[in-house]
């Protein structure tokens, strides 16, 4: 199963990643895809997702910081690697050395760039950001123009690219989306205004590159849909993706506890009659979030259960009532069985967060199987 032989690990199929990433493409027809695997690729493992991306030719990788970059340039990955997190000035030679694509969000940071790049008799690829209502890194739309300017004196830097970050295209209502595209376009007007040729615009994460059609600009950035996640139902009926990543654990425990006997800290459950429950060597140092103590459900013999009491660092009690099950039965967490499904938006609904949370989550010690 995997080196340590764990009962707790998680299956992540290139195939479903590879049909997603084509998926999105022919949805978005001549735009490019780059597609995001920041966060060791949303939980999926960072230099075998980018290594079956590489495959398919997607005509650039993006990532937040230059440590991931870097690790990725060590794998021995070629594709441009765009990191969309900026960076403080003693990165910049790491960017230099790797030949990694920067952000520049300010005039400083544009002439810190330059000044390492004539330095090192090189030059820097540039991708400027302009700040459209996130009120994150990047210039405010209303000054753009001075960055645009600066670049324009930079000798040492070529401005591939002009992007923005939409704040709320995951919303129901997309007034305020709108108003940022309305703002990034305007701001483009520089290029033709000053008859330059306009640097690769992009704008659409993956809820705008469902909703917001108009935002697909010359390049989309799907990071959750990359991986087979949809925001709404109307996303998934527009664009076939599917799930990547499934996780599952084991029965490694099973007993009666009686009537009133409370289950695990706090004594936050009792059974009102005597049942059966099992444990699963799973808990929140997994990513397992606490959270979810109490709410949320597995499948054991293709039967959904109520994970009972709170959930411990390394393990997991389940409510079985009078089913049956026996240590090695298969449980998964996020995954399906013949008759039923439990999905990462399941997770984050019963821990009132959000898929990209109990993705990011889920921690080193799990491993991680990759097939196709």
């Amino acid at each position: 199963m995997n080196d340590t032989q764990r009962p707790t690990w998680c299956d992540i199929n290139l195939t479903a990643l590879e049909n997603n990433y084509k998926a999105i493409q022919a949805h978005v027809g001549h735009t490019q895809v780059m597609p995001i695997i920041k966060a060791d690729a949303y939980g999926h493992g960072i230099t075998q997702v980018a290594s079956k991306l590489e495959e398919l030719n997607t005509p650039c990788l993006g990532v937040a910081y230059v440590e991931e970059g870097v690790t990725l340039r060590k794998a021995g990955i070629t594709t441009p690697i765009h990191v969309l997190g900026g960076a403080v000035e003693r990165q910049i030679p790491i960017f230099l050395e790797h030949n990694l694509i920067f952000t520049a969000p300010s005039v400083d940071k544009l002439w810190q760039i330059n000044e390492a790049a004539e330095a090192a008799n090189t030059r820097a690829i540039v991708h400027l950001k302009i700040d459209t209502g996130m009120e994150r890194i990047g210039v405010h739309h209303y000054n753009a123009d001075t960055l645009f300017e600066a670049a324009l004196q930079c000798p040492a830097v070529d401005v591939e690219g002009v992007f923005t970050h939409f704040a709320s295209a995951d919303e129901p209502q997309l007034e305020f989306a709108r108003l940022q595209l309305e703002r990034f376009l305007e701001v483009l007007e520089f290029y033709p205004r000053h008859s330059l040729p306009c640097p690769t615009r992009h704008i659409a994460n993956s809820a705008a590159i469902a909703a917001l059609p108009e935002a697909h600009l010359d390049l989309v950035r799907p990071g959750l849909l990359l991986y087979g996640i949809a925001h709404t139902t109307e996303t998934k009926e527009k664009i076939a993706v599917k799930p990547v990543l499934s996780w599952r654990s084991e029965v490694i425990y099973f007993k009666v506890v009686e009537a009133g006997n409370p289950v695990s800290y706090g004594s936050t459950w009792a059974p009102q009659a005597a049942t059966r429950v099992v444990t699963l060597p799973v808990g929140y140092a997994d990513g397992y979030r606490r959270a979810l103590s109490n709410k949320a459900q597995v499948i054991i013999d293709d039967q959904l259960h109520n994970v009972v009491g709170r959930v411990c660092m390394d393990q997991t009690m389940i409510d079985i009532k009078d089913s049956s099950a026996y240590n090695g039965d298969e449980v998964p967490l996020i995954g399906s069985s013949d008759a039923h499904q439990i999905t990462v938006e399941d997770l984050a609904e019963w821990a009132e967060t959000i898929p990209y949370e109990i993705l990011t989550a889920i921690t080193a010690r799990v491993p991680r199987r990759w097939h196709t």
